[in-house]
């Protein structure tokens, strides 16, 4: 106990732990507020030990369980591994948690299906009406025929913030899940969670809901609620005050940053180091197109990056990749570098590729790329494992020789063809076998042209057009996006950068997108934020916060866009005006 007496961080940590428990006593709703660095899922995976150890046996008695509710897959694993598979409790993706709760609710989804949007009114009508189809959730790719209706992921959570309007859906939610939990709940979609505070909170439904998160660290769109509050007394607010992360000198940068939420740093005696480079002394003539305006040319910036980089290198970074993250929060710096450019303009989601809803791309990054890595590591057991179960082993000799081949084939056809080639391979070989999701997708996208109906052919050119467009594309394109979204490339934009921690950060600011403005945003921190623009600082602070909280030892950003008085005020606030530079290129 002595230890976390001197630990103010611990200290913090333990205390909000208690109030945590206290709440799960009481059945009181509440909301952990844990900044960057706070260790949010160890509290999370506490709260649900706590429960498992007091209400376990309980709960499996009464064939209850307690849901744990995460925005991605890989969170959704962590949480599984880290309470050992315990039975009474049910991780899963919001998308999985919200079918399983509404699948067997055929009927009432079919007269609510057509009220969703004006294209499901026309896919039905298109369809012959309403004839008792059944309603499945599996490729993602809304369609509606005789036999089926097929959802996209966006009406599962439509579906269920409607159905939660329902008491008796309530009552069946609060039988099977007496208690939720909702990981990173201020990315949780705007309208569900509205439909969870008025139906399951300000109702006193009787399920105790849990959420655990940060508001000032949602950056996945518009859609996301981000702050979630209720009536008084009906939520408890629980703020998580430490950070196991950063050294001292960016944790006290983030309270300057941040003074709502101060954190204490877990090791006074650290030192870590932050630099702040501008460009506004540059005298050539800056861009001036659109959301471009400010910013220097693409050769300039490019020019300025390897500058700072050639600074850093002699103030202790390593830039390589298991040590610095350059983290883009601009379109104007070595886009070519990112190497991936053609296959993500196939999507008009990025949760489509950055979180595996598109069923190519999952297969490709989780099952071709990692066992074309284990089989060049001639790691055969851990290559097994990754290809599961559906693809025939070596039993022999002969087998071993065919498996060899084949890989060598796959290996080398990678480097050259598109994916397109590497999927017909993979039909021939079967080595690995295609998922069973990829197969489906196949065999609906070889129909299409047999289709000789109009109404049938519309259905289905959007999916047949953007499977297309995904073959067309070099498979090189995959490799890069997949080490990128695995963290295995030091250069990353924004989607990719939550939760992830490095020893150094160096951050690049600039222009190229409409959402975001560097010096704009900083200079509203000085003067205050103009009417109808809090979305757009909320979106620039939170983005900017969670990137500058991203490192352990090193922050260092590198401003491409002209800065204005007013926002190097607000640099010299926050990170000490001894540490920012007007950088050169002699």
């Amino acid at each position: 106990m002595n230890n976390i007496k001197n630990n103010h961080a611990e200290l913090a940590a333990t205390i909000a732990l208690e109030k945590l428990f206290k709440a799960i006593d009481d059945k009181k709703c509440f909301r952990l507020e844990a900044g960057a660095g706070a260790g949010k899922t160890y509290s999370l995976t506490k709260a649900l030990e706590y429960l498992i150890k007091n209400s376990g046996n309980y709960l499996m008695k009464n064939n209850q369980r307690i849901a744990c509710v995460t925005y991605t897959s890989v969170a959704k694993n962590e949480i599984k591994v880290r309470t050992d598979n315990n039975p009474v409790i049910f991780a899963e993706t919001i998308h999985a948690f919200s079918w399983s709760l509404i699948q067997g609710l055929q009927k009432q989804m079919l007269e609510f299906i057509p009220t969703i949007s004006e294209k499901w009114e026309k896919r039905i009508k298109e369809a012959g009406g309403l004839n008792k189809q059944k309603v499945i959730y599996d490729l993602g790719y809304p369609k509606a025929t005789a036999e089926e209706i097929t959802l996209h992921h966006d009406d599962v959570i439509k579906i269920i913030t409607h159905f939660l309007n329902a008491k008796k859906f309530r009552n069946m939610l609060k039988n099977n899940f007496p208690i939720i939990f909702i990981d990173e709940y201020q990315d949780t979609n705007k309208e569900l969670a509205d439909s969870i505070v008025k139906n399951l909170i300000e109702e006193d439904s009787g399920v105790l809901i849990g959420f655990f998160g940060d508001h000032w660290q949602k950056i996945y769109g518009s859609t996301a609620c981000g702050l979630i509050t209720a009536s008084p007394d009906k939520i408890e607010v629980i703020g998580k005050n430490a950070n196991f992360r950063s050294d001292r000198v960016i944790v006290e940068m983030l309270n300057r940053m941040r003074p709502d939420l101060p954190q204490n740093f877990n090791d006074p005696d650290s030192k870590g180091q932050i630099s702040i480079y501008h460009t506004n002394d540059w005298m050539g003539t800056r861009r001036k197109d659109n959301h471009w305006k400010g910013d220097l040319p693409a050769h300039i910036a490019h020019d300025y990056l390897t500058k700072t980089k050639e600074i850093l290198s002699q103030n202790e970074w390593e830039f390589t990749s298991d040590k610095t993250k350059i983290l883009m929060l601009t379109n104007n710096v070595l886009a070519e570098e990112q190497g991936y450019k053609n296959l993500i303009s196939a999507f008009s989601n990025t949760d489509d590729y950055l979180k595996g809803n598109d069923h190519y791309i999952k297969f490709l990054k989780d099952v071709v790329e990692i066992t074309c890595d284990f089989f060049e590591k001639k790691q055969y057991g851990e290559m097994f494992k990754a290809i599961g179960t559906n693809t025939p082993r070596m039993m022999n000799q002969a087998d071993k020789i065919i498996w060899n081949r084949d890989l060598k084939k796959l290996i080398k056809l990678r480097e050259t063809g598109t994916i397109g080639n590497i999927i017909d391979l993979l039909r021939e070989t079967n080595k690995p076998r295609l998922s069973s999701k990829v197969e489906q997708a196949e065999k609906r996208y070889s129909r299409f042209s047999q289709l000789t109906e109009p109404e049938e052919i519309q259905k289905e050119k959007s999916f047949y057009d953007k499977v297309s467009k995904i073959k067309s594309v070099d498979y090189n394109e995959l490799s890069a996006l997949a080490e990128y979204i695995d963290d295995k490339t030091p250069f990353s934009t924004n989607h990719g950068v939550k939760g992830a921690e490095f020893e150094n950060v160096l951050i690049v600011c600039g222009r190229g997108w409409n959402n975001y403005n560097w010096s704009e945003f900083l200079s509203w921190v000085n003067n205050g934020i103009p009417k109808n623009k809090e979305d757009a600082f909320e979106r620039n602070r939170n983005l900017f916060y969670v990137t500058c909280s991203r490192p352990k030892k090193r922050l260092a950003i590198l401003f491409t866009q002209v800065l204005s008085t007013d926002a190097q005020k607000t640099l010299s606030h926050w990170f000490g005006v001894e540490n920012i530079h007007n950088i050169g290129l002699e």
